[in-house]
């Protein structure tokens, strides 16, 4: 036999806090303005000479959680700028400097750099990609084309 219920706390219970279609911009803290390279660091590094530390420095802080296209743009104008700033004989150590996950995030900076190619930028990349994918091999290339999180 069926029970008589006669509660009323399912009445209280907010059904629209579960609902996939509502949209609730998310507040944006002071740490989100923060994401990204710092630029004056990065600038100052490149102007002394230390390349490593500026390629190091540059690739630090990326906004892959951020939804704001305008800290993404920075982001690849100073790494790109770092990118073309190396000479071609010191890009190899730079890049067996990095992890497994430093490499992956270089693929993703060359690839978002092909994108938008500027005057001999995609010569440059193209040198950066070769010794990038000598590093990281294959998988680098398939986790950066299949990842959902973007720079």
């Amino acid at each position: 036999m069926a029970k008589n219920t006669l509660s009323s706390r399912f009445r209280k219970v907010d059904v629209d806090e579960f609902d996939e279609n509502r949209f609730v911009e998310e507040q944006q803290d002071e740490a989100a303005e923060q994401q990204g390279p710092d630029t004056a660091e990065v600038d100052d590094l490149i102007r002394h000479g230390d390349m490593i530390a500026a390629f190091q420095v540059a690739l630090r802080n990326p906004p892959i959680n951020s939804k704001n296209p305008a800290i993404k743009e920075k982001a690849q104008a100073v790494v790109l700028k770092v990118l073309m700033s190396f000479r071609s004989s010191d890009i190899e150590p730079a890049v067996k400097s990095l992890d497994k996950n430093g490499i992956d995030l270089l693929m993703k900076y060359i690839y978002r750099g092909f994108e938008k190619p500027s005057d001999n930028s995609s010569a440059i990349l193209l040198q950066w990609h070769e010794k990038a994918f000598a590093v990281g091999g294959l998988g680098s290339i398939i986790r950066v084309m299949t990842s959902r999180k973007t720079i």
